[in-house]
């Protein structure tokens, strides 16, 4: 990828990042924020940002707004995937309103292990 290419994602991420929606402020601030084990907000991988990645646990955490209910955005998510898994990033992907609902369904999965690495999850809402 090229330089002027990566620096307009992450020009992207950070644009990303002050404008997050509201569930993912709620993910962020009411918990990923201040995870013992770290996160990162709209983080680039390759030429995708994800909404929030732990790279010590090799985690990927997408919260799905209305747009990616698209046939074309389906398919678009499902490269997205697959070119994640094929760097060993576990994606997991939850629906903007269960994160409305309760900060911990986005936790209850949290509890994943990657490589004898395990980020577990303790949120209550």
């Amino acid at each position: 990828m090229n330089t002027t290419r990566r620096q307009l994602l992450a020009q992207r991420a950070e644009n990303m990042r002050n404008q997050m929606t509201y569930p993912e402020r709620r993910l962020w601030f009411s918990f990923l924020r201040e995870y013992p084990t770290p996160f990162v907000a709209q983080k680039v991988i390759g030429s995708y940002i994800v909404d929030f990645y732990c790279r010590k646990a090799r985690l990927s955490i997408e919260l799905d707004g209305d747009s990616h209910y698209t046939e074309s955005q389906k398919e678009y998510d499902r490269v997205r995937t697959t070119f994640l898994e094929m760097l060993e990033i576990k994606e997991l992907r939850f629906t903007n309103n269960e994160v409305r609902q309760s900060t911990s369904v986005g936790m209850r999965a949290c509890s994943s292990s990657r490589r004898g690495r395990v980020v577990q999850s303790r949120c209550q809402t």
